[in-house]
């Protein structure tokens, strides 16, 4: 594990860092380095990779116990042999490598499980934990909804043992010492008495089995990490820094528990000029002197295509129109929101000596009475100091 840089120094976060900041620190680094935002740049590819493994630990409150107490030992299916901490030898899981591992067996011989009292059952299943992706689309994409093809890494059962952690032709077998319970009891004199405790199993590191010939693809573990291309269908109206969930696609359950889910992020790349304001879309047309005077029609980009739009005579800068239904598709809803079109008045720059002449023959035909902005503001000015 050497080569292996500390989970935290990735994020770039504390260790007593809060789990809303390992979140928000992962966000950040997983749009920094996105292999969409940077196509081609192993590096770029590379960090987002170590963003994405940091944050798979440090989000998991148990996996995170065991990488602050043991390092990268104690969450890596594919470091070292396995095997029982405290000497036990187990391959099946109950070992540094394995991944559950259980601190509630170790921290429940010392406060849980005192005076004779029991810990949780080996042998029950256990939920897989979630994995996390994060990946970036279109504006267009999360308008309309679309499919991308995206890489996850997830634990999955080792096919070679089909996740039993025993070679073929074999099976993990019930633990001598604790017969199954993954516990034992310990006797202990103190000047009150004989105080009886449980612990952890040495033999089976609290599994309650063990293996006599772990399968080899696996190191025993019967677990390995494994990444694929999964097709995931993104909602229409998904807007930035939203997620969902897919069930059952992310770390594979214990014993025959459920799958975790696969949790997506999502990220929208910016438009050139559309800009999103809840389900609606927003879009500045420029519009000449002489169009927004007289009147005309005008062409306007929708996420649906261009359609003629008519603005009227006389119509002012920054002045609203709106087309109904041509904006987002709500979220899970029915309908969409409306498209607002602003208009911007572009004045002429660079004019010719016969353009100045027309627009000073303009301007000396025109009295207050066509500026009513002008009108009004002058007659205030008038009222205030006169």
């Amino acid at each position: 594990m050497a080569d292996k840089r500390d989970y935290y120094e990735v994020l770039g976060v504390d260790k007593s860092a809060s789990d809303d900041e390992i979140k928000k620190a992962y966000r950040k680094k997983a749009k920094q380095f996105h292999p969409d935002l940077h196509p081609g740049d192993t590096e770029a590819e590379k960090n987002f990779k170590e963003a994405a493994e940091a944050y798979e630990v440090l989000s998991d409150k148990d996996k995170k116990a065991r990488y602050d107490q043991f390092g990268h030992a104690g969450v890596d299916p594919n470091f070292g042999a396995g095997g029982n901490p405290y000497g036990g030898g187990n391959p099946f899981g109950g070992g540094f490598g394995g991944f559950d591992f259980d601190l509630g067996d170790i921290f429940g011989s010392m406060f849980g499980g005192g005076f004779g009292g029991g810990g949780r059952n080996p042998n029950s299943p256990r939920r897989g934990s979630d994995v996390e992706a994060h990946v970036v689309i279109s504006f267009e994409e999360a308008a309309k909804g679309c499919k991308k093809t995206i890489k996850v890494t997830r634990i999955e059962n080792c096919k070679e043992c089909s996740g039993s952690g025993a070679e073929k032709g074999t099976s993990p077998v019930t633990c001598s010492a604790c017969r199954g319970s993954g516990r034992v009891t310990v006797q202990q004199r103190t000047p009150l008495g004989v105080i009886q405790t449980q612990r952890a199993c040495d033999k089976c590191g609290g599994v309650g089995k063990t293996i006599e010939k772990p399968c080899k693809a696996c190191n025993g573990r019967g677990k390995i990490r494994h990444t694929i291309d999964k097709e995931i269908d993104i909602p229409a109206g998904i807007d930035e820094g939203q997620g969902f969930a897919i069930r059952g696609e992310g770390n594979v359950g214990t014993n025959g528990g459920p799958n975790g889910d696969l949790v997506i992020e999502v990220s929208i790349r910016p438009h050139p000029f559309f800009e999103r304001r809840g389900f609606d879309v927003y879009c500045e047309i420029p519009v000449t002197f002489a169009q927004a005077a007289l009147g005309a029609e005008i062409t306007v980009p929708t996420l649906d295509g261009k359609v003629k739009f008519n603005i009227h005579e006389g119509t002012q800068p920054g002045e609203r129109f709106k087309l109904r239904d041509k904006g987002i598709k709500r979220l899970n809803y029915s309908g969409k929101g409306d498209q607002y079109v602003v208009v911007s008045v572009e004045i002429p720059k660079d004019l010719t000596k016969k353009q100045k002449e027309l627009l000073r023959a303009f301007e000396e035909a025109t009295d207050d009475s066509n500026y009513n902005k002008k009108k009004s503001f002058f007659d205030k000015v008038k009222d205030l100091f006169d």
